[in-house]
């Protein structure tokens, strides 16, 4: 057995079995545009004869001063990020734009206070940090600073020195709520994603929308009151149920909780399309007819919204990732960030809303 057999296999060793410089090899894992297919497979094949697995990516990382990854942090655990499919819309578009041969995506995900662990960033090896939906005062944001990595910010919080990627979310709540308004509603409900990441989940008031750290339910609430207000409805009369995450079976709670109040709401406005679908499973149980005896309006515009007929605000999820990795691409290359992005909102009329009942 030689004695390169005999040692652990590295870069050197498949390089001197073929016969190519080491920066070959190398191109065989990192650049295989830049070798000829059949060299390529010739060495691919003589590292797997030698056990060799590639370039250790700590050294690359060491050489290159680039971890080669995007790191994006969100706000809740795996289970509940994912059974959100705005964001898994939004997630896949978003991978899709970073992922190449010398990059790749690094979840860090939530832990309940708001975001994933400090000391977890701290240690992530990675070039640019991708936050979404983050309350101000999540601890990992801090922990970015500290390390002085470049951020993109998608949704919120804004952050001096961050690139953004934002929805018109005042302006797309404001169309929903002119929508109800317009049909004749007077007793309108909104049903309300977190204000603070804290788990609540129940009636909302002035103080609990004071207290508010997330932008989105905030500005979302402030578009929706602004509507209802151009039609003679006073925020004091609109009745708000707190949902601490983007979940059906929150959405039909809530819900089931707003129908129950006298005088019953005739319209529902929901901060995201799965709240709606869980109020419309709420409607069905209680034997409300929608948009007969109660119109639902969601938020997004998921392809669920448009097997259920759901009204919704439509936001471009697929621009929103895709915008969001192009910022983090920009400023791994070193060029500032400039003015938030916004993606813009429209109005997907459907079956769930109707003229209020006189």
């Amino acid at each position: 057995m030689s004695p390169d057999r005999m040692r652990r296999p590295t870069l050197d060793t498949i390089a001197r079995e073929v016969g190519v410089s080491r920066a070959t090899v190398s191109n065989a894992y990192n650049r295989p545009d830049q070798l000829s297919a059949r060299l390529r497979e010739r060495i691919i094949r003589t590292a797997k004869e030698f056990g060799y697995a590639g370039p250790d990516p700590v050294a690359r990382s060491l050489a290159t001063k680039r971890a080669g990854s995007v790191a994006i942090m969100l706000c809740d655990g795996l289970s509940s990020a994912f059974s959100d499919p705005a964001l898994c819309i939004m997630l896949d578009s978003l991978a899709s734009t970073v992922d190449s041969p010398d990059r790749a995506l690094l979840l860090l995900p939530g832990v309940g206070d708001g975001g994933p662990r400090a000391e977890n960033v701290m240690r992530a090896q990675t070039d640019v940090v991708v936050a979404y939906s983050l309350p101000d005062d999540a601890p990992a944001l801090a922990a970015v600073a500290e390390r002085n990595l470049p951020l993109v910010v998608v949704d919120q919080p804004e952050l001096t020195g961050s690139a953004r990627v934002q929805v018109d979310d005042h302006g797309g709540a404001l169309l929903a709520a002119r929508h109800v308004a317009s049909l004749g509603h007077r007793r309108v409900a909104i049903l309300c994603i977190g204000l603070r990441a804290d788990g609540h989940r129940g009636p909302v008031g002035p103080q609990r929308i004071e207290q508010g750290t997330f932008r989105v339910a905030l500005d979302r609430i402030g578009g929706y009151l602004k509507g209802l207000a151009e039609h003679g409805i006073v925020a004091s009369e609109v009745p708000l149920w707190e949902a601490p995450g983007s979940v059906r079976e929150l959405g039909r709670e809530g819900a089931r909780w707003l129908f129950g109040l006298r005088p019953r709401p005739t319209a529902v406005l929901c901060m995201s399309d799965e709240l709606a679908l869980g109020a419309l499973r709420a409607a069905e149980e209680l034997g409300l007819s929608v948009p007969g005896e109660v119109s639902i309006v969601g938020f997004d515009d998921t392809p669920a919204a448009s097997w259920a007929d759901l009204t919704t605000v439509r936001q471009d999820l697929v621009e929103k990732g895709r915008r969001a990795g192009e910022l983090a691409l920009r400023m791994l290359d070193g060029v500032r960030p400039g003015r938030p992005v916004t993606i813009g909102v429209d109005l997907q009329v459907r079956g769930s809303t109707g003229h209020a009942e006189n």
